[in-house]
Protein backbone atom coordinates (compact mmCIF):
# COMPACT_ATOMS: atom_id res chain seq x y z
CA UNK A 1 0.00 0.00 0.00
CA UNK A 2 3.03 2.07 0.45
CA UNK A 3 4.19 4.72 -2.83
CA UNK A 4 7.35 5.86 -3.49
CA UNK A 5 6.74 9.43 -5.48
CA UNK A 6 10.17 10.10 -6.20
CA UNK A 7 9.80 7.52 -9.06
CA UNK A 8 8.16 7.72 -12.48
CA UNK A 9 6.20 10.42 -14.36
CA UNK A 10 5.09 12.95 -12.27
CA UNK A 11 1.51 13.09 -13.99
CA UNK A 12 0.71 9.61 -13.52
CA UNK A 13 1.91 9.66 -9.78
CA UNK A 14 0.03 13.21 -8.55
CA UNK A 15 -3.13 11.43 -10.63
CA UNK A 16 -3.07 8.13 -8.68
CA UNK A 17 -1.99 9.68 -5.36
CA UNK A 18 -4.41 12.48 -5.73
CA UNK A 19 -7.72 10.99 -6.70
CA UNK A 20 -7.89 9.11 -3.73
CA UNK A 21 -7.05 12.05 -1.51
CA UNK A 22 -9.78 14.02 -3.52
CA UNK A 23 -12.62 11.13 -2.63
CA UNK A 24 -11.04 11.28 0.72
CA UNK A 25 -11.30 15.35 1.02
CA UNK A 26 -14.91 14.82 -0.73
CA UNK A 27 -16.12 12.28 1.97
CA UNK A 28 -14.39 15.18 4.48
CA UNK A 29 -16.98 17.51 3.11
CA UNK A 30 -19.77 15.29 3.24
CA UNK A 31 -19.48 15.55 7.16
CA UNK A 32 -20.88 19.11 7.64
CA UNK A 33 -22.35 19.49 4.33
CA UNK A 34 -25.41 16.51 5.26
CA UNK A 35 -25.37 18.45 8.24
CA UNK A 36 -26.03 21.73 6.67
CA UNK A 37 -28.71 19.96 4.29
CA UNK A 38 -30.15 18.35 6.45
CA UNK A 39 -30.52 20.80 9.07
CA UNK A 40 -31.60 23.45 6.09
CA UNK A 41 -34.29 21.10 4.91
CA UNK A 42 -36.19 19.70 7.83
CA UNK A 43 -35.21 22.51 10.74
CA UNK A 44 -35.43 26.11 8.77
CA UNK A 45 -32.91 28.53 7.58
CA UNK A 46 -33.07 29.65 11.04
CA UNK A 47 -31.43 26.33 11.97
CA UNK A 48 -28.99 26.83 9.07
CA UNK A 49 -28.34 30.46 9.34
CA UNK A 50 -27.21 29.32 12.79
CA UNK A 51 -24.81 26.11 11.66
CA UNK A 52 -23.47 28.30 9.14
CA UNK A 53 -22.79 31.34 11.55
CA UNK A 54 -19.70 29.16 13.06
CA UNK A 55 -17.98 28.33 9.59
CA UNK A 56 -15.17 30.65 9.88
CA UNK A 57 -14.54 29.50 13.71
CA UNK A 58 -14.90 25.44 12.85
CA UNK A 59 -12.20 26.65 9.85
CA UNK A 60 -10.27 28.08 11.84
CA UNK A 61 -9.96 25.41 15.01
CA UNK A 62 -10.38 22.39 13.14
CA UNK A 63 -8.06 23.94 10.45
CA UNK A 64 -5.51 24.69 13.02
CA UNK A 65 -5.61 20.45 13.77
CA UNK A 66 -5.48 19.53 10.19
CA UNK A 67 -2.26 21.47 9.69
CA UNK A 68 -0.52 20.72 12.79
CA UNK A 69 -1.21 16.57 12.09
CA UNK A 70 0.12 17.41 8.48
CA UNK A 71 2.98 19.12 9.44
CA UNK A 72 3.75 16.34 11.72
CA UNK A 73 3.91 13.57 9.36
CA UNK A 74 6.03 15.68 6.38
CA UNK A 75 9.40 14.43 8.32
CA UNK A 76 7.94 10.88 7.94
CA UNK A 77 7.56 11.72 4.48
CA UNK A 78 10.93 12.50 3.88
CA UNK A 79 12.58 9.12 5.68
CA UNK A 80 10.36 7.54 3.94
CA UNK A 81 12.02 9.43 0.77
CA UNK A 82 15.39 8.68 2.43
CA UNK A 83 14.52 4.67 3.35
CA UNK A 84 15.57 5.70 7.31
CA UNK A 85 13.15 3.36 8.78
CA UNK A 86 14.03 4.00 11.79
CA UNK A 87 13.69 7.25 12.46
CA UNK A 88 10.69 7.36 10.57
CA UNK A 89 9.10 5.19 13.10
CA UNK A 90 10.41 7.95 16.31
CA UNK A 91 8.91 10.90 14.12
CA UNK A 92 5.75 8.82 13.77
CA UNK A 93 5.67 8.18 17.76
CA UNK A 94 7.17 12.15 18.50
CA UNK A 95 4.08 13.21 16.45
CA UNK A 96 1.44 10.89 18.27
CA UNK A 97 2.77 12.81 21.81
CA UNK A 98 2.27 16.27 20.41
CA UNK A 99 -0.97 15.58 18.63
CA UNK A 100 -2.57 14.08 21.95
CA UNK A 101 -1.36 16.58 23.81
CA UNK A 102 -2.20 19.67 21.50
CA UNK A 103 -5.81 17.45 21.17
CA UNK A 104 -6.22 18.12 24.53
CA UNK A 105 -5.32 21.61 25.43
CA UNK A 106 -7.02 22.80 22.38
CA UNK A 107 -10.61 21.25 23.16
CA UNK A 108 -10.14 22.81 26.91
CA UNK A 109 -9.66 26.04 25.60
CA UNK A 110 -11.97 26.21 23.23
CA UNK A 111 -14.58 24.48 25.20
CA UNK A 112 -14.27 27.29 27.73
CA UNK A 113 -14.19 30.69 25.65
CA UNK A 114 -16.63 29.34 23.24
CA UNK A 115 -19.36 31.63 24.29
CA UNK A 116 -17.17 34.67 24.04
CA UNK A 117 -15.91 34.11 20.67
CA UNK A 118 -19.72 33.73 19.48
CA UNK A 119 -20.29 37.26 20.98
CA UNK A 120 -16.95 38.52 19.45
CA UNK A 121 -18.33 37.57 15.99
CA UNK A 122 -21.25 39.43 16.31
CA UNK A 123 -23.77 36.09 16.35
CA UNK A 124 -27.37 37.28 15.85
CA UNK A 125 -29.22 36.93 18.98
CA UNK A 126 -31.65 34.59 17.18
CA UNK A 127 -29.78 32.15 16.35
CA UNK A 128 -27.00 32.24 18.87
CA UNK A 129 -28.37 29.62 21.13
CA UNK A 130 -28.50 26.85 18.24
CA UNK A 131 -24.85 28.48 16.92
CA UNK A 132 -23.35 27.56 20.96
CA UNK A 133 -24.96 24.62 20.79
CA UNK A 134 -23.45 23.23 17.78
CA UNK A 135 -20.00 24.40 17.78
CA UNK A 136 -19.35 23.71 21.62
CA UNK A 137 -19.84 19.87 20.41
CA UNK A 138 -17.60 20.60 17.80
CA UNK A 139 -14.87 21.65 20.25
CA UNK A 140 -15.77 19.33 22.37
CA UNK A 141 -14.81 16.39 19.57
CA UNK A 142 -11.64 17.76 18.90
CA UNK A 143 -9.54 14.70 19.80
CA UNK A 144 -11.59 12.62 17.42
CA UNK A 145 -10.14 15.33 14.75
CA UNK A 146 -6.25 15.21 15.61
CA UNK A 147 -6.49 10.88 15.59
CA UNK A 148 -8.19 10.79 12.07
CA UNK A 149 -6.15 13.73 10.61
CA UNK A 150 -2.66 12.28 12.28
CA UNK A 151 -3.17 9.22 11.33
CA UNK A 152 -4.33 9.83 7.70
CA UNK A 153 -1.46 12.04 7.47
CA UNK A 154 1.26 9.13 8.07
CA UNK A 155 -0.87 6.76 5.85
CA UNK A 156 -0.42 9.60 3.20
CA UNK A 157 3.53 10.29 3.99
CA UNK A 158 4.08 6.62 3.01
CA UNK A 159 2.11 6.82 -0.06
CA UNK A 160 -0.93 4.85 0.98
CA UNK A 161 -3.67 7.54 -0.02
CA UNK A 162 -6.71 4.64 -0.29
CA UNK A 163 -6.95 3.46 3.63
CA UNK A 164 -8.28 7.22 4.76
CA UNK A 165 -10.89 7.40 1.76
CA UNK A 166 -12.08 3.54 2.48
CA UNK A 167 -12.94 4.80 6.65
CA UNK A 168 -14.07 8.12 5.15
CA UNK A 169 -16.34 6.73 3.00
CA UNK A 170 -17.71 5.16 5.85
CA UNK A 171 -17.63 7.21 8.06
CA UNK A 172 -19.52 9.58 5.56
CA UNK A 173 -22.48 6.85 5.56
CA UNK A 174 -22.47 6.52 9.26
CA UNK A 175 -22.71 10.30 9.45
CA UNK A 176 -25.47 10.56 7.34
CA UNK A 177 -27.90 7.34 9.12
CA UNK A 178 -26.81 9.12 12.63
CA UNK A 179 -28.14 12.61 11.03
CA UNK A 180 -31.56 11.38 10.59
CA UNK A 181 -31.46 9.37 13.35
CA UNK A 182 -30.58 11.98 15.78
CA UNK A 183 -32.50 15.25 13.88
CA UNK A 184 -35.60 13.34 12.99
CA UNK A 185 -35.98 10.27 15.12
CA UNK A 186 -34.44 11.84 18.52
CA UNK A 187 -35.33 15.26 17.64
CA UNK A 188 -31.91 16.74 18.94
CA UNK A 189 -32.02 19.40 16.35
CA UNK A 190 -28.46 21.07 16.02
CA UNK A 191 -26.58 19.01 18.40
CA UNK A 192 -27.63 15.84 16.73
CA UNK A 193 -26.09 17.58 13.66
CA UNK A 194 -22.99 18.27 15.50
CA UNK A 195 -22.93 14.73 17.44
CA UNK A 196 -23.21 13.00 14.65
CA UNK A 197 -20.01 14.69 12.61
CA UNK A 198 -17.72 13.99 15.70
CA UNK A 199 -19.10 10.31 16.29
CA UNK A 200 -18.09 9.69 12.21
CA UNK A 201 -15.08 11.54 12.25
CA UNK A 202 -14.13 9.24 15.57
CA UNK A 203 -15.22 6.13 13.69
CA UNK A 204 -12.72 6.76 10.76
CA UNK A 205 -9.77 7.97 13.30
CA UNK A 206 -9.93 4.51 14.92
CA UNK A 207 -9.96 2.55 11.69
CA UNK A 208 -7.10 4.70 10.51
CA UNK A 209 -5.09 3.62 13.88
CA UNK A 210 -6.21 -0.21 13.27
CA UNK A 211 -4.88 -0.27 9.82
CA UNK A 212 -1.37 1.62 10.96
CA UNK A 213 -0.65 -1.17 13.96
CA UNK A 214 -1.70 -3.93 11.91
CA UNK A 215 -0.66 -3.17 8.14
CA UNK A 216 3.11 -1.67 8.52
CA UNK A 217 5.76 -3.85 9.51
CA UNK A 218 7.98 -0.73 8.73
CA UNK A 219 5.79 1.45 11.60
CA UNK A 220 5.93 -1.59 14.26
CA UNK A 221 7.59 0.88 17.04
CA UNK A 222 9.71 -0.37 19.99
CA UNK A 223 9.68 0.96 23.50
CA UNK A 224 12.81 3.25 22.77
CA UNK A 225 11.30 4.46 19.67
CA UNK A 226 7.98 6.21 22.13
CA UNK A 227 11.10 8.07 24.27
CA UNK A 228 10.45 12.01 24.23
CA UNK A 229 13.36 13.54 22.29
CA UNK A 230 14.06 17.51 22.45
CA UNK A 231 15.72 17.78 19.51
CA UNK A 232 12.84 15.58 17.63
CA UNK A 233 10.21 17.20 19.13
CA UNK A 234 11.71 20.55 17.96
CA UNK A 235 11.70 19.87 14.65
CA UNK A 236 8.51 18.18 14.69
CA UNK A 237 7.09 21.62 16.12
CA UNK A 238 9.02 23.57 13.57
CA UNK A 239 7.03 21.73 11.01
CA UNK A 240 3.61 21.96 12.20
CA UNK A 241 2.76 24.34 14.14
CA UNK A 242 3.32 26.70 11.31
CA UNK A 243 1.11 24.65 9.33
CA UNK A 244 -1.76 25.06 12.17
CA UNK A 245 -0.82 28.76 12.59
CA UNK A 246 -1.04 29.30 8.86
CA UNK A 247 -4.72 27.72 8.58
CA UNK A 248 -5.95 29.29 11.91
CA UNK A 249 -4.66 32.68 10.33
CA UNK A 250 -6.11 32.53 7.01
CA UNK A 251 -9.67 31.41 9.21
CA UNK A 252 -8.92 34.52 10.90
CA UNK A 253 -9.41 36.62 7.73
CA UNK A 254 -12.81 34.59 7.22
CA UNK A 255 -13.85 35.32 11.01
CA UNK A 256 -13.72 39.38 9.86
CA UNK A 257 -15.83 38.53 7.06
CA UNK A 258 -18.15 35.87 8.31
CA UNK A 259 -18.31 38.55 11.20
CA UNK A 260 -18.93 41.27 8.69
CA UNK A 261 -21.77 39.48 6.71
CA UNK A 262 -23.36 38.47 10.73
CA UNK A 263 -23.78 42.39 10.83
CA UNK A 264 -25.70 42.42 7.35
CA UNK A 265 -28.23 39.65 8.98
CA UNK A 266 -29.96 36.74 8.74
CA UNK A 267 -30.72 36.21 5.36
CA UNK A 268 -27.08 37.28 3.85
CA UNK A 269 -25.92 34.43 6.53
CA UNK A 270 -28.39 31.83 5.30
CA UNK A 271 -27.50 32.39 1.24
CA UNK A 272 -23.55 32.91 1.94
CA UNK A 273 -23.68 29.18 4.09
CA UNK A 274 -25.75 27.70 1.05
CA UNK A 275 -23.15 29.26 -1.30
CA UNK A 276 -20.41 28.15 0.56
CA UNK A 277 -20.88 24.75 1.40
CA UNK A 278 -21.23 24.24 -2.53
CA UNK A 279 -17.92 25.98 -3.13
CA UNK A 280 -16.80 23.25 -0.86
CA UNK A 281 -17.82 20.52 -3.00
CA UNK A 282 -16.03 22.00 -5.61
CA UNK A 283 -12.56 23.32 -4.14
CA UNK A 284 -11.77 19.58 -2.56
CA UNK A 285 -9.88 18.42 -5.69
CA UNK A 286 -8.00 21.63 -4.78
CA UNK A 287 -6.91 20.51 -1.42
CA UNK A 288 -6.41 17.19 -2.65
CA UNK A 289 -3.58 18.72 -5.14
CA UNK A 290 -1.95 20.21 -2.06
CA UNK A 291 -2.09 17.41 0.03
CA UNK A 292 -0.84 15.68 -2.78
CA UNK A 293 2.15 17.76 -3.86
CA UNK A 294 2.89 17.95 0.49
CA UNK A 295 4.04 14.16 0.44
CA UNK A 296 5.45 14.35 -3.20
CA UNK A 297 7.76 16.71 -2.18
CA UNK A 298 8.72 15.95 0.99
CA UNK A 299 9.50 12.14 -0.57
CA UNK A 300 11.69 14.07 -3.70
CA UNK A 301 13.71 16.22 -1.15
CA UNK A 302 14.26 13.17 1.05
CA UNK A 303 15.64 11.67 -1.99
CA UNK A 304 17.41 14.50 -3.18
CA UNK A 305 15.29 14.32 -6.93
CA UNK A 306 15.36 17.57 -6.91
CA UNK A 307 14.25 18.69 -10.75
CA UNK A 308 11.02 16.60 -9.62
CA UNK A 309 9.68 19.07 -8.08
CA UNK A 310 9.41 21.78 -10.70
CA UNK A 311 8.22 18.81 -13.26
CA UNK A 312 5.76 17.89 -10.85
CA UNK A 313 4.60 21.71 -9.93
CA UNK A 314 4.25 22.03 -13.96
CA UNK A 315 1.99 18.24 -14.32
CA UNK A 316 0.06 19.84 -10.87
CA UNK A 317 -0.54 23.31 -12.09
CA UNK A 318 -2.08 21.88 -15.39
CA UNK A 319 -4.41 19.90 -13.59
CA UNK A 320 -5.37 22.71 -11.35
CA UNK A 321 -6.19 25.20 -14.50
CA UNK A 322 -8.03 22.87 -16.54
CA UNK A 323 -10.43 21.75 -13.55
CA UNK A 324 -10.92 25.45 -12.68
CA UNK A 325 -12.34 25.89 -15.99
CA UNK A 326 -14.95 22.88 -16.14
CA UNK A 327 -15.72 24.04 -12.47
CA UNK A 328 -16.69 27.49 -13.71
CA UNK A 329 -18.71 26.48 -16.56
CA UNK A 330 -20.35 23.83 -14.54
CA UNK A 331 -21.69 26.23 -11.54
CA UNK A 332 -22.77 29.16 -14.21
CA UNK A 333 -25.43 26.81 -15.56
CA UNK A 334 -26.13 24.74 -11.87
CA UNK A 335 -25.86 27.36 -9.21
CA UNK A 336 -29.24 27.78 -8.42
CA UNK A 337 -30.11 24.32 -7.98
CA UNK A 338 -27.34 23.22 -6.32
CA UNK A 339 -27.98 26.04 -3.84
CA UNK A 340 -31.70 24.62 -3.74
CA UNK A 341 -30.18 21.34 -2.16
CA UNK A 342 -29.24 23.58 1.30
CA UNK A 343 -32.07 26.26 1.12
CA UNK A 344 -35.50 25.22 2.13
CA UNK A 345 -38.69 26.76 -0.10
CA UNK A 346 -39.07 29.63 1.99
CA UNK A 347 -35.62 30.51 1.64
CA UNK A 348 -35.73 30.27 -1.93
CA UNK A 349 -35.99 34.31 -2.30
CA UNK A 350 -32.19 34.34 -1.21
CA UNK A 351 -30.83 32.23 -4.54
CA UNK A 352 -29.54 35.30 -6.27
CA UNK A 353 -27.64 36.31 -3.52
CA UNK A 354 -26.19 33.02 -3.31
CA UNK A 355 -25.39 32.87 -6.74
CA UNK A 356 -23.44 36.16 -7.11
CA UNK A 357 -21.43 34.77 -4.23
CA UNK A 358 -20.79 31.34 -5.75
CA UNK A 359 -19.75 32.52 -8.80
CA UNK A 360 -17.28 35.22 -7.66
CA UNK A 361 -15.93 32.33 -5.73
CA UNK A 362 -15.56 30.54 -8.93
CA UNK A 363 -14.22 32.86 -11.15
CA UNK A 364 -10.64 32.50 -8.97
CA UNK A 365 -10.85 29.04 -8.47
CA UNK A 366 -7.31 29.06 -10.41
CA UNK A 367 -5.78 31.55 -8.34
CA UNK A 368 -7.22 29.06 -5.17
CA UNK A 369 -5.52 26.07 -6.86
CA UNK A 370 -1.86 27.92 -6.96
CA UNK A 371 -2.26 28.86 -3.10
CA UNK A 372 -3.22 25.20 -2.29
CA UNK A 373 -0.32 23.25 -5.25
CA UNK A 374 2.31 25.79 -4.19
CA UNK A 375 1.43 26.43 -0.56
CA UNK A 376 1.80 22.67 -0.04
CA UNK A 377 5.06 21.71 -1.85
CA UNK A 378 6.64 24.56 -0.04
CA UNK A 379 5.75 23.20 3.15
CA UNK A 380 6.56 19.58 1.87
CA UNK A 381 10.12 20.74 0.63
CA UNK A 382 10.64 21.78 4.54
CA UNK A 383 9.91 25.27 4.54
CA UNK A 384 6.68 25.05 6.93
CA UNK A 385 7.25 28.89 8.19
CA UNK A 386 7.76 30.65 5.20
CA UNK A 387 4.42 29.19 3.55
CA UNK A 388 3.36 30.76 6.81
CA UNK A 389 3.29 34.31 5.44
CA UNK A 390 0.85 33.43 2.43
CA UNK A 391 -1.63 32.94 5.83
CA UNK A 392 -0.83 35.97 7.06
CA UNK A 393 -1.64 37.94 3.21
CA UNK A 394 -4.26 35.61 3.25
CA UNK A 395 -5.46 37.31 6.40
CA UNK A 396 -4.76 40.92 5.55
CA UNK A 397 -6.72 40.38 2.44
CA UNK A 398 -9.72 39.52 3.67
CA UNK A 399 -9.32 41.62 7.02
CA UNK A 400 -9.37 44.66 4.24
CA UNK A 401 -12.26 43.76 2.36
CA UNK A 402 -14.13 42.94 5.94
CA UNK A 403 -13.56 46.81 6.89
CA UNK A 404 -15.40 47.50 3.43
CA UNK A 405 -18.47 45.19 3.90
CA UNK A 406 -19.94 47.73 6.05
CA UNK A 407 -19.83 50.84 3.74
CA UNK A 408 -19.78 48.60 0.13
CA UNK A 409 -22.05 45.70 1.16
CA UNK A 410 -23.14 41.85 0.31
CA UNK A 411 -20.72 42.38 -3.17
CA UNK A 412 -17.64 43.52 -0.66
CA UNK A 413 -17.89 40.15 1.07
CA UNK A 414 -18.19 38.22 -2.21
CA UNK A 415 -14.77 39.55 -3.15
CA UNK A 416 -13.21 38.88 0.05
CA UNK A 417 -11.48 35.43 -0.40
CA UNK A 418 -10.86 36.02 -4.23
CA UNK A 419 -8.52 39.06 -3.11
CA UNK A 420 -6.97 37.01 -0.37
CA UNK A 421 -5.84 34.26 -2.94
CA UNK A 422 -4.72 37.00 -5.42
CA UNK A 423 -2.33 38.42 -2.98
CA UNK A 424 -1.16 34.83 -1.42
CA UNK A 425 0.20 34.03 -4.81
CA UNK A 426 2.06 37.05 -5.84
CA UNK A 427 4.26 35.44 -2.73
CA UNK A 428 4.07 32.41 -3.18
CA UNK A 429 5.56 31.78 -6.16
CA UNK A 430 8.99 33.65 -5.77
CA UNK A 431 8.84 32.51 -2.51
CA UNK A 432 9.18 28.80 -4.38
CA UNK A 433 11.72 29.52 -6.43
CA UNK A 434 13.73 30.92 -3.24
CA UNK A 435 13.39 27.24 -1.38
CA UNK A 436 14.25 25.40 -4.35
CA UNK A 437 17.23 27.14 -5.18
CA UNK A 438 18.11 27.12 -1.24
CA UNK A 439 18.21 23.04 -1.38
CA UNK A 440 19.15 22.21 -5.32
CA UNK A 441 22.61 24.36 -4.88
CA UNK A 442 24.83 23.80 -7.65
CA UNK A 443 27.55 22.01 -6.05
CA UNK A 444 25.01 19.39 -4.29
CA UNK A 445 23.56 18.89 -8.05
CA UNK A 446 26.87 17.83 -9.27
CA UNK A 447 28.05 15.64 -5.94
CA UNK A 448 24.65 14.18 -5.91
CA UNK A 449 24.74 14.52 -2.07
CA UNK A 450 21.56 14.75 0.08
CA UNK A 451 21.45 17.89 1.99
CA UNK A 452 21.66 17.46 5.84
CA UNK A 453 19.15 16.66 7.86
CA UNK A 454 19.67 20.42 9.50
CA UNK A 455 18.69 21.49 5.74
CA UNK A 456 15.95 19.09 5.12
CA UNK A 457 14.49 19.79 8.51
CA UNK A 458 15.08 22.79 9.32
CA UNK A 459 15.51 24.73 6.06
CA UNK A 460 13.08 27.34 6.81
CA UNK A 461 15.76 28.30 9.21
CA UNK A 462 18.88 28.22 7.08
Amino acid sequence: MTKDLSQGSPMRLILSFGIPVFFGNLFQQLYNVVDTAIVGKTLGGSALAAVGSTGSINFLVVGFCIGVCSGFTIPVAQQFGAGDHKELRRYVTGGAWLSLLLGLALTLVTVLFCGRILTGMQTPADIYQRAYCYILTIFAGLPAYFLYNFTAGVLRALGDSRTPVIWLSTAAVVNMVLDVVFILCFHLDVFGAALATVLAQLLAGVGCLVRILRGYPILRTERADWRWERRRMGELCLMGLPMGLQYSITAIGSVMIQSAVNALGTAYVTAVTAASKVSIFFCCPFDAMGSTMATYGGQNVGSARWERLHQGLRACVMLGAGYAVIALCVLWFCANPLNMLFLDAESAALLPLARQYLLIQAAFYFPLSLVNIVRFLIQGMGFSPLATFAGVLEMAGRGTIALLVPVLGFSAACFASPAAWVLADLFLLPAYLHCYKKLSCPQDRRRGKRPPRTRMLRSAGA
